[in-house]
């Protein structure tokens, strides 16, 4: 897989954590959430985990860009 391919993938992954935090705040906040907001989140989920496996199998797994600062000033 190419570095672009790779900074591909965790664009994607990012904008699906972007959008999995915004389900769970609109679930939160419903009184009485519907079965599709949940079964939206479910997919979501789904999708970050196969875009984790990707990026795994890639031998490039996702770390946060704090995690990655972190082990940066580690070495």
């Amino acid at each position: 897989m190419t570095s672009e391919e790779i900074k591909e993938l965790n664009a994607a992954r990012e904008n699906l954590v972007k959008r999995r935090r915004e389900m769970a705040r609109q679930i939160s906040e419903a009184p009485l959430p519907s079965i599709e907001m949940a079964e939206e989140l479910t997919k979501i989920l789904v999708a970050i985990e196969a875009l984790d496996r990707a990026l795994n199998e890639a031998g490039h797994p996702y770390m946060s860009q704090g995690v990655v600062e972190q082990l940066r000033a580690d070495s």
